[in-house]
């Protein structure tokens, strides 16, 4: 059975391993977005486990319209969706509240 989602900090953080799936989806992206961060293909996977990271990679999708869209699109997500997000996991009070 899947585990419901709790608080606002866990819904942001799937929202943006949604959005570093969706970039590894395009190699070109992706290989922008491992460029920006200086994260290595081989550390991508044990990086998704850090909240800061998380925040970089939906700062990276916000970052251009276009891109902005086509995650929206992809994740059938409103935009406001996604920067709420962003906001939630930049938010230091979730990682207080959360047990």
């Amino acid at each position: 059975m899947k585990k419901p989602v709790r608080n606002p900090r866990e819904v942001a953080e799937i929202v943006a391993v949604q959005a570093l799936s969706f970039l590894a989806g395009e190699p070109e992206r992706l290989g922008r977005f491992l460029a920006e961060t200086g994260i290595g293909p081989e550390t991508l996977r044990s990086s998704a486990a850090d909240p800061q990271f998380l925040v970089s990679v939906l700062d990276f999708v916000l970052r251009d319209d276009e891109t902005v869209k086509a995650f929206a699109a992809h994740s059938k997500l409103h935009p406001t969706n996604i920067m709420a997000a962003r906001q939630v996991l930049g938010d230091r009070q979730w990682e207080r509240d959360v047990p």
